[in-house]
This record gives C-alpha cells, sequence and structure tokens, in this order.
C-alpha cells in the first residue's frame, strides 16, 4: 500500500510538470528564431560594429578637420585694443598718438573664425588606417564563425531534446512491461505459487522505472530551458517537443584529414596578426616628418553680429618630432613585440585546430563502433527478455532472472540511443571543424 502511494505522489508531481504547455519545435524554426535572438550573436556583431566606427574614425587621415569660432571681448590693454581696431580696420591716425597707445579707451571687439586643416602627408596614420580595417574584417570573421559554432549547439541542443523525450518513451514502455510483470506476479503470489520476497523485488524495480521516468522528464525540463536561453526568451518555464524525431541510425561520413586554412575562426586570426603588423609599421613611420596644409577666414566687428573686416591665411606646415623622450621607438617595440605575439598564436591556434580534428576523427570512429556494439546488445537482450519472460510464465525462471533481464533491455536500449546521439553529434562537430 505504502509503494502505491509513492507512486501516485510521483505521478501526481509528474503531471504538473507536464501540465505547461508544450510548444512543438522544428530545427529550421529554431535556427531562424537563434540566428534573429541570440545573445552570444549580438555581442559579436556589436563588437564588429565597435570595431567598424574605429575604422570610419580613421578616415580623419584624409578628411579635413574644420572648425568654426566666435569671440567676444572688452579690453583697455594697449596691444589688444590697438590689434582690435587694426583687425576691424578702423584704425586713424589719432590713434597712434601715444598717450592712447599706452592708456587706450575701453575697446570691444567680436571676432567670427572659420579654420580648416588638411592633411597631405602622414604615413603613420595610412597604416594605422589599414590596421583598423584589418581589426574590422577579423571581428566580421568571428562573427560569421560565431554563427557556425551556434550553429552546431543548435543541433546538440535540439539532438538532447529528442534523446530526452526518446529516452521517456523507453522508460514509459519499460514500466508497462514492469507493471504487467507485477501484475502476472501478484496473482501468482495471491495463489501461492511466490514469496513475498519476489513481489516486493517487482514492486521495487516498478518504483526505480517510475523515479527514472521523472528524471528523464527532468531532462526535458532542462533541454528546453537551455533552448529558452540560445532564443532568448524570458520565461524559461516553456516545454519545447521537437517535431522530429531522434535518428535510430548512423550514415556514414567521410573524413577530412586536414584543417581548412579558409576557416573563419583561422581567417580571424590571421586578419588580427596583420591588424598588428600594420600597427608595428605605423609605430616606425612616426618617425618620419607629417606634411599638413592649413586656411582660415576671419571676420571682425565691435558689434557682435557685424562683419566692418575680414582677411583670410593659406600656409602649409612640416612638421617633425625629432626626440619625444624615447616615447616612439618604446611604442614601436612594444607593436612589433605584439605583432610577433600574434603571428606565434595564430600558430598554435592552426595547430591546435589540427590536433582537435584528429581526435575528432578518432572519437568519429569509435562512436561508430560503439553504436554497432550497443545496437547488437539492445537486440540481444530483447531475446534474452522474451525467452526469460516466456519460461517465467511456465515457471522456469526465478523473479530475481526476469527483473534482470527487463533491465538490461530498458539499459540496453538507452544505451544505443546514447550512442547514436553522441556518433550524430561528433559528425556535427566534425563538419564544424571542417567548415
Amino acid at each position: 500500500m505504502k509503494n502505491r502511494h509513492i507512486l501516485l505522489a510521483t505521478s501526481i508531481l509528474s503531471l504538473n510538470v507536464w501540465s505547461q504547455d508544450t510548444i512543438p519545435l522544428s530545427k529550421t524554426d529554431l535556427q531562424a528564431k537563434v540566428i534573429e535572438n541570440n545573445l552570444q550573436i549580438k555581442i559579436a556583431e556589436k563588437n564588429y560594429q565597435v570595431s567598424k566606427a574605429d575604422y570610419n574614425q580613421s578616415k580623419s587621415v584624409y578628411l579635413p578637420n574644420v572648425t568654426a569660432s566666435h569671440t567676444g571681448y572688452i579690453t583697455t590693454n594697449p596691444l589688444m585694443a590697438f590689434g582690435s581696431k587694426l583687425n576691424q580696420e578702423v584704425l586713424t591716425a589719432a590713434d597712434f598718438n601715444p598717450t592712447l597707445l599706452n592708456d587706450p579707451k575701453r575697446t570691444q571687439n567680436f571676432a567670427t573664425k572659420i579654420e580648416v586643416q588638411q592633411p597631405l602627408i602622414n604615413f603613420d596614420g595610412f597604416y594605422g588606417r589599414q590596421a583598423a580595417k584589418a581589426k574590422m574584417e577579423a571581428y566580421d570573421l568571428q562573427t560569421e564563425r560565431t554563427k557556425e559554432y551556434l550553429e552546431l549547439e543548435i543541433n546538440k541542443a535540439y539532438m538532447q531534446l529528442q534523446l530526452a523525450y526518446k529516452a521517456i518513451k523507453v522508460l514509459q514502455k519499460a514500466e508497462t512491461t514492469a507493471k504487467a510483470n507485477l501484475k502476472l506476479v501478484e496473482n501468482y503470489f495471491k495463489n501461492g505459487m511466490l514469496q513475498k520476497t519476489d513481489l516486493l523485488n517487482v514492486q521495487v524495480r516498478v518504483n526505480e522505472i517510475v523515479n527514472q521516468l521523472q528524471y528523464a522528464k527532468s531532462n526535458v525540463q532542462n533541454a528546453s530551458d537551455y533552448l529558452a536561453f540560445l532564443l532568448n526568451e524570458e520565461n524559461t518555464a516553456k516545454i519545447y517537443k521537437p517535431t522530429e524525431e531522434l535518428e535510430n541510425s548512423i550514415t556514414p561520413y567521410s573524413v577530412e584529414t586536414k584543417i581548412s586554412e579558409e576557416r573563419k575562426d583561422i581567417q580571424a586570426m590571421k586578419k588580427s596578426a596583420y591588424a598588428y603588423q600594420k600597427m608595428f609599421q605605423s609605430s616606425k613611420l612616426g618617425l618620419l616628418p607629417r606634411l599638413n596644409a592649413f586656411g582660415s577666414y576671419e571676420m571682425y566687428d565691435k558689434n557682435i553680429i557685424g562683419m566692418r573686416a575680414n582677411g583670410y591665411l593659406v600656409g602649409a606646415q612640416l612638421s617633425w618630432n625629432v626626440f619625444d623622450g624615447l616615447k616612439t621607438i618604446t611604442k614601436t617595440e612594444k607593436a612589433k613585440a605584439e605583432f610577433q605575439k600574434a603571428e606565434v598564436e595564430t600558430e598554435q591556434y592552426t595547430k591546435q585546430s589540427q590536433l582537435e580534428l584528429n581526435k575528432t576523427n578518432r572519437q568519429l570512429k569509435d562512436a561508430e563502433n560503439k553504436v554497432n556494439l550497443s545496437k547488437l546488445a539492445h537486440e540481444q537482450s530483447q531475446e534474452a527478455f522474451r525467452i526469460r519472460e516466456n519460461r517465467f510464465k511456465q515457471g522456469l525462471e526465478k523473479t530475481t532472472d526476469l527483473l534482470l533481464s527487463e533491465t538490461q533491455m530498458a539499459q540496453k536500449e538507452l544505451e544505443y540511443l546514447q550512442a547514436v546521439f553522441e556518433y550524430n553529434f561528433t559528425k556535427s562537430y566534425l563538419q564544424f571543424l571542417t567548415k
């Protein structure tokens, strides 16, 4: 009676969990929604936008810098007063009176000025712009690789959901078989054909299956929560149900033995190293002179909106920072070290990727062997259970042997499904590594 209460309580708990809305979900819809809503992709896209803004900012290497200003002041300073009148073109012979020159009256001046600075030759800036472009392209490649990784993660999460539902079906079938055996054993016990221990063993087995079934349903919720995270869904209490069944077989796959140099993450590493190279070259060229043109147009008046006098100034400047306290030299040494480090990191990453590819090829072969062996073990366990069940009904088998055979049959079926899942995911991972 106590066992029945436990079964009833577990069933009520399971019913509460599964009373939530179950949402059908196909892999195609899942991929489209993840690409649109996933936070990891959004972060990668924002990194690209930041690098694009840096690249656009480097246009200042060849674009002019234009500023406008309007300044007003009142002064009795002799030099400022004389210069203000001169700029306003109101200077008269009387203003050269030494008394007025030394002790001028209050003078008011308003100046409107438009200045233009145009870079002409800026070698370090040109290479800095190339570095910014390479950095932007590297982030673009990283964004694309992030999307490819999420395709792999989507495939894995969807297969985990499929496997969780498949495990429920297997355990429900095992529960049906166990309860049928329980009913049979109860009849035998009532007729005095079996002992109390045999009945208790079967009841324990039924409770075990019910417990395993509850864990399997929790795995469905866990897989659904992870899918909701990938989809960036606010309500994580949803339960998803795949519209496609988990594959029960495997298809051979021709493996690749060499890593592709065109893989987007490797290309991104190379672009990053190229950016460091250009920064190094930019630092070296920072020792060269710069040539800039400049010009200004100025308007002066004693009234705030007046434009009585005007004039312009046009010129060019060749500047050379001959010595800045080793600042440029040490900056160049740092840029060189960062460039060399980026080259070594790219080489290391490529070799690690090749190592991972070799390992995954072996894992795929091992997974294929595991599928074949677990399939054979499952078929053998089914036949063994069928034989033992028939012999048990004839009174030729012990209850413990029947329970062991039934347990083994369910276990081997779950192991086969797990092996198929591992093979298919390893194949997807191998495709990701060689993409």
